[in-house]
């Protein structure tokens, strides 16, 4: 039964979801306490203004001269504490008012600690929202670090449940709470797009909004973008009600870049992805394949790669254990995870029972040759186009998912662990390229060919390439072969040199670091770097303060894992992307990787002996 509001009337309700979003902030007991350093404060904090009416003890904290200055000196903070019970719920510190076009700004609080289900109703109360003339006010900090991390200390069920609205607040809460559906599902599309209860939520929802939609016509700018966002999850699941379909014609799709976020292609939307196939016990073809590619055609690809009769060849999945696979022609390389069923390997169909891979494969011997025919600034191209592929693809909480090991879903962090490994893998190639090209003359063009593709990948600002090559020529196994680096031209030496010195790792990358943020975006970040970044923020600051949420750190982690968001960024359309020759394409998307060090580096001894 409705409940009443004091007119009689039924009160109006969003019986619907978002525990903590949808309902009436909490009437505090009349024990609560909530300790404010200064009166004047009271009238800057809406959520601590309405504990102050509801009863809530306010205690005023001095400094140790509070004669001399009401004002914190320096940079001390001023925090306000809101206790229930005894316990505090929520830590807040004061901004300082900044000084703009000779006006001093209204300072305002941010979280510092506090339980779930009280920063989300700080948030509710301090979100601003689009006003009447329809501007878009500025981006909320506190709303995008949220909804970045808010898996570090909630899961997305967390978030449903049913709730209240207050008649006299409805409007405003309403729109706040739509406001933060919609920038939730732009920027965590991706990891709740398969989420049952989230479809059904924003049905709900939907139909609530759409049903107050009469008694507010203010809601509708909001409910055309829900529309779209719903309109979307619609598609893949059944909608059983119908009375307002009509009224869906009121509304035109309208662009996300209104929000200030873009959309984010997904990586189920992505078509491609990076499969290991091993042609030996210690070297494999990466191979750029569909994610529905089935056995057959896999094999196919390795087939022409190798120059082997397809009927010749079987693939097997090999189980650490020691267990083997035959995989049937039509069987999917893929699961639904979007990882490959297994580690695969490609053996000869006529071993029968014992499928022994293959160990004398001559097309590791054929590849100098080849790789001398190509354009360096080719090659850099195709390169940088694959990673950009990849790259384009992660979501800034894929590096939270990665960090905190919170993987609801193995698929959240398939494009980053790519990427990662393609920086591995890029480093692997270069060392197998330059160890198995068996005369001196040839290893010398080789590595002056590196040098070049790797100045080529730091103009194209892919840093993450440029970092797999640098350290492909510094690995042990290439840099020992003495003979062969004193052959390198003095230029590319001094080349060679120059490059390093941005790769140096002294004062914390300060050479990377400054060299990186003078370019502008599109670019690629080294990523390792970055998730060392956010794994020293995350062991050196723990996530939970006295059983509050500390949220300082979840704001560091939020402000690390943006730079993903401001390197994709493309306002001036430049693109990284650029056109490379097909055949330099199909070379790039079948490298050949040896990915055993023991081996490489016998090989090196091989080419050089030890004095």
């Amino acid at each position: 039964m409705d409940e009443k509001d004091q007119t009689g009337k039924p009160a109006v309700m969003w019986d619907c979801g978002l525990r903590y979003m949808f309902g009436a902030p909490q009437v505090p007991h009349p024990s609560n306490m909530c300790i404010i350093p200064c009166k004047d404060d009271l009238s800057r904090l809406e959520m601590v203004h309405k504990l102050a009416k509801d009863g809530c003890r306010l205690l005023q904290i001095h400094g140790k001269n509070p004669e001399k200055s009401k004002e914190p000196h320096g940079d001390e903070a001023v925090r306000v504490s809101v206790s229930e019970h005894g316990h505090n719920v929520l830590v807040l510190q004061a901004l300082k008012g900044s000084v703009r076009g000779g006006a001093t700004e209204e300072a305002r609080y941010v979280v510092v600690s506090g339980t779930p289900e009280k920063i989300l109703e700080h948030l509710l109360n301090d979100l601003r929202v689009k006003d009447e003339q329809g501007n878009t006010p500025d981006e909320d900090p506190l709303l995008d670090d949220f909804l970045l991390t808010y898996p570090v200390f909630m899961s997305t069920s967390d978030l449903r449940s049913r709730g209240k609205e207050d008649r006299k607040e409805a409007l405003q809460r309403k729109q706040k709470v739509l406001h933060l559906v919609l920038q939730w599902m732009i920027l965590c599309r991706s990891f709740v797009r398969d989420d049952q209860h989230v479809k059904v939520f924003l049905k709900t929802l939907y139909r609530y909004a759409l049903g107050d939609l009469y008694e507010h016509p203010a809601l509708e700018k909001d409910l055309r973008e829900l529309q779209e966002i719903y309109q979307l999850h619609r598609r893949k699941t059944s909608d059983d009600y119908s009375p307002h379909r009509k009224s869906k014609a009121l509304f035109h799709q309208t662009s996300f870049k209104d929000n200030g976020v873009q959309p984010r292609a997904t990586h189920r939307e992505n078509k491609e992805v990076l499969c290991h196939v091993y042609i030996s016990l210690d070297s494999y073809l990466s191979i750029r394949a569909s994610v529905s590619i089935v056995a057959q055609e896999l094999l196919q690809a390795v087939a022409e790669r190798m120059d082997v009769p397809l009927g010749d060849l079987a693939l097997v999945v090999i189980s650490y254990p020691g267990g083997r696979l035959l995989v049937q022609p039509q069987d999917k390389v893929f699961s639904e995870s979007l990882r490959p069923i297994g580690r695969l390997h490609v053996c000869r169909k006529d071993l029968g029972e014992v499928l022994n891979p293959f160990t004398d494969n001559s097309e590791l011997q054929q590849r100098t040759t080849h790789m001398l025919s190509l354009n360096t600034w080719d090659v850099a191209v195709a390169l940088t186009n694959l990673d950009w592929v990849l790259f384009d693809s992660i979501h800034e909480q894929q590096l939270i998912y990665f960090t905190f090991s919170r993987m609801t879903n193995s698929a959240h962090t398939v494009m980053l662990e790519l990427l990662l490994k393609r920086c591995n893998e890029v480093q692997l190639w270069v060392m197998t390229e330059v160890l198995l090209c068996p005369t001196l003359c040839k290893r010398v063009q080789l590595i002056k060919k590196f040098i070049k593709i790797a100045a080529h990948c730091k103009a194209l600002k892919n840093f993450n390439c440029f970092f797999a090559i640098i350290m492909g020529l510094n690995s042990a196994a290439v840099s020992r072969l003495t003979q062969t680096w004193e052959k390198i031209p003095g230029k590319f030496k001094k080349l060679f040199s120059e490059l390093e010195t941005t790769t140096d790792p002294s004062l914390n990358h300060k050479a990377y670091r400054e060299s990186f943020k003078k370019m502008k975006a599109p670019k690629i970040p080294f990523l390792p770097l970055l998730l060392k970044d956010i794994t020293f923020i995350h062991e050196g600051n723990k996530t939970f303060h006295d059983n509050l949420v500390n949220f300082e750190k979840l704001h560091m982690i939020a402000e690390a894992v943006r730079v993903i968001r401001q390197c994709q960024n493309d306002i001036m359309e430049n693109g990284i992307t650029q056109k490379s020759s097909s055949e330099v394409r199909a070379y790039v998307d079948f490298l050949h990787i040896i990915d055993n060090q023991q081996t490489l580096f016998e090989l090196s001894v091989k080419l050089e002996p030890r004095a």
